[in-house]
């Protein structure tokens, strides 16, 4: 069993950065995937960004590359770094993990950019 506690949001002003971390624990071997999705009301879940177990990063052409994924192994932890923050970005954000075969959520962190 795994278990994903993410921390890090909170109330940012636009134009302003943001770091999400997500502390995994249990076992976790590879292959895998990480990854950083969020929600806000009314909207579906989407995907922000993930990481594989290789290190190769994805993320939606809509971030304009103001969002970046990264892990510290050591500390079996991924980071979700958030630039140039927009009203549009708010949400809670969640933390994936896919680790086969199975799936695992954190219970999110909620982002709110605003003046």
């Amino acid at each position: 069993q795994v278990q994903l506690v993410e921390s890090g949001g909170g109330l940012v002003q636009p134009g302003g950065s943001l770091r999400l971390s997500c502390a995994a624990s249990g076992s976790i071997f590879s292959p895998y995937v990480m990854a950083w999705y969020r929600q806000a009301p009314g909207e579906q879940r989407e995907l922000v960004a993930q990481i594989t177990s290789d290190g190769n990063t994805d993320y939606p052409d809509s971030l304009e590359g103001r969002f970046t994924i990264s892990r510290d192994d050591a500390k079996n932890t991924v980071y979700l770094q958030m630039y140039n923050l927009k009203p549009e970005d708010t949400a809670v954000y969640y933390c994936y993990a896919w680790i086969a075969p199975s799936e695992f959520w954190g219970q999110g962190t909620q982002v709110t950019v605003s003046s």
